[in-house]
């Protein structure tokens, strides 16, 4: 049913999922760069093909809603919920009673912007593993959320700016929502502004936010590209605070390495815990783990399962 080509297809109908490489027909699970391409026919959920569209123009898509299956020759596609990103989504294909779950990112616990995963049962299991160490188990999340408004709210009693690091698309618009409900009013970065616009179009609201135009208000946080994307850089406020908001500042040295102030343990993706729950939810006869530590694939064999690096070493046809 699938095999792999320097990406992931599934092989009866010539669809390439989260294929960096411009293709005739793919499935995007969600909008970030690391997973889209200019393909000439996107396959996605509807909040996706808006942010597909603004960050690759006006491109075909075909839409396709949480839960409504697609039939496409003898494929059955349905869409799922993942709890990366709003409108992220995973991809299960069935055929001849046998099936193929692709999670794509995902997580398990709650978020503030994302609609909540729903986990359905498949015979193959294709995984996003990122956190597969057992190093990022990360913190309750209401733990997380208090860590970060005391620390904001510290800073802006202090009469210093907050200048929160997060994705343009995905983590800017959580942490804008957290910050918002708190009574906390934010500023961000064009590049996130633009998103978040397109996120309460597609009926996600974020609260009160507003275009940071080179100077902070007073009681405002501000919300920036990672310092790392050096082509959305600005100069920061004076008096700044900075605040990086990642799964990976669950290693003690993640500020360090940032270079912020302070680093706080907020993640889009499964932490280690959640992806063996994810594979004890699906319950595959054979696990696919990618964008990840090796070593997650051993633990995973250690606890019983059929499990495999995705890649030419282990391609596989299914189902043909």
């Amino acid at each position: 049913m699938f095999h792999y080509d320097n990406g992931l297809k599934l092989t009866a109908i010539d669809l390439a999922i989260d294929v960096r490489r411009r293709q005739p027909r793919a499935f995007v699970s969600h909008a970030h760069s690391d997973h889209t391409a200019p393909h000439e026919l996107a396959f996605c959920t509807p909040a996706t093909a808006r942010m597909y569209q603004h960050r690759h123009g006006p491109r075909r898509t075909r839409e396709m809603p949480f839960g409504q299956p697609l039939e496409w020759g003898r494929v059955r596609l349905t869409t799922y919920p993942a709890g990366h990103v709003y409108g992220s989504a995973m991809l299960l294909a069935e055929t001849e009673g046998q099936s193929l779950l692709y999670t794509g990112d995902f997580k398990l616990s709650p978020s503030a912007t994302a609609e909540p995963a729903l986990l359905p049962r498949a015979d193959v299991m294709v995984m996003e593993c990122t956190f597969g160490d057992e190093r990022y188990r990360l913190p309750p999340r209401e733990q997380v959320i208090e860590e970060l408004l005391n620390l904001v709210r510290a800073v802006l009693a202090d009469g210093d700016t907050p200048v929160i690091y997060a994705y343009v698309l995905g983590k800017a618009q959580e942490v804008t929502r957290i910050l918002t409900d708190a009574g906390i009013p934010v500023q961000q970065h064009a590049l996130a502004h633009e998103i978040s616009l397109l996120y309460e179009e597609c009926g996600c609201p974020l609260g009160d936010f507003s275009l940071y135009k080179g100077r902070p208000r007073k009681g405002h946080a501000v919300v920036m590209p990672p310092r790392s994307q050096k082509s959305a850089s600005v100069p920061l406020p004076r008096n700044s605070v900075t605040i990086a908001v990642t799964g990976w500042a669950a290693d003690p040295r993640a500020r360090y390495s940032l270079g912020v102030d302070y680093a706080i343990p907020l993640s889009d993706h499964a932490d280690y815990d959640e992806l063996l729950q994810a594979v004890e939810q699906v319950r595959p006869k054979v696990v696919y783990c990618t964008h990840g530590p090796a070593s997650f694939v051993d633990d995973l064999q250690e606890a019983g399962y059929d499990a495999r690096q995705l890649g030419r070493a282990t391609a596989l046809r299914l189902f043909r």
